[in-house]
């Protein structure tokens, strides 16, 4: 049966303490509060440098069974090396302890510079490296660089499919070209909600789809109307009726309207 994901990017921001958190809650608790009241969360640290095997462990057990982590693909991979030669970065990072999540690991998002167009020579081969299972992430972990040695976790608890969506933000990547390269490597392409800032590709290429919320009307800061939230609402019913997971992340942070919008749209679909 297929599923909705309703989520926030990230949990610790220092503005959401004494409003979406109540006054007095520890942020070691922030974690456990958020997964309470939504379904998933997308960690984001990882996309600013490699996490610590412990870090991934204790966010693993604050939540649920049935809870989920994205996980966004660290930025040295998309942004400083622009997807080149990056299979030792790649192992790093699966490495750094993102299989700990173990069934609770979901999605891995792939963010790319604004400034970076498609090529394909260039994005084929990047997706080509991506595991496609948690077996397959462990072998790859193995090639990791020596000096992930001591600080690495190369364990998994099954051999489970991996779920991979890339975010593009050059307007070049929507195209056919692309989205039936994305659908032959099965990659989700993310549909980038940003204010007009980026381009929002809403094209299907595998069997679930993903949403980066960014802000309504002006991006990472302006909240979603509850006719907004009524669209987004009928965007996830569309694709859980034709048998896909939807998973949608409310990124517009600034002034802490994310989890609020995000309690807003779940309570829709519960509705």
């Amino acid at each position: 049966m297929s599923r909705a994901f309703i989520g926030i990017s990230g949990w610790r921001y220092a503005g959401w303490r004494g409003d979406f958190y109540p006054r007095g809650l520890r942020p070691a608790d922030e974690l456990a509060y958020a997964a309470e009241r939504l379904d998933s969360v997308e960690i984001n640290g990882s996309f600013y440098s490699l996490q610590r095997p412990t870090s991934w462990m204790r966010w693993r057990d604050a939540a649920a069974d049935d809870f989920v982590f994205a996980v966004k693909g660290p930025r040295f991979v998309t942004h400083m090396k622009r997807l080149r030669d990056v299979e030792e970065a790649l192992a790093n990072f699966f490495a750094s302890g993102v299989l700990a999540l173990a069934d609770k690991l979901g999605p891995i998002v792939w963010q790319t510079p604004a400034d970076l167009p498609y090529d394909p020579d260039l994005v084929d081969g990047f997706l080509d490296l991506l595991p496609r299972t948690t077996a397959g992430a462990r072998d790859l972990a193995r090639r990791r660089h020596e000096r992930m040695h001591g600080r690495e976790y190369l364990e998994i608890d099954a051999d489970r499919p991996l779920r991979h969506a890339f975010e593009p933000r050059h307007p070049s990547f929507d195209s056919v070209e692309f989205a039936t390269a994305a659908a032959a490597r099965e990659v989700a392409i993310v549909v980038a909600d940003s204010a007009g800032t980026w381009p929002a590709i809403d094209r299907v290429t595998e069997g679930f789809v993903y949403a980066r919320l960014h802000g309504d009307t002006e991006l990472y800061a302006s909240g979603y109307t509850p006719e907004a939230v009524d669209h987004w609402a009928e965007w996830v019913r569309t694709h859980l009726d034709a048998g896909r997971d939807a998973y949608v992340y409310f990124d517009n942070d600034a002034r802490g309207h994310a989890p609020h919008d995000a309690v807003a749209l779940r309570s829709r679909l519960q509705a």
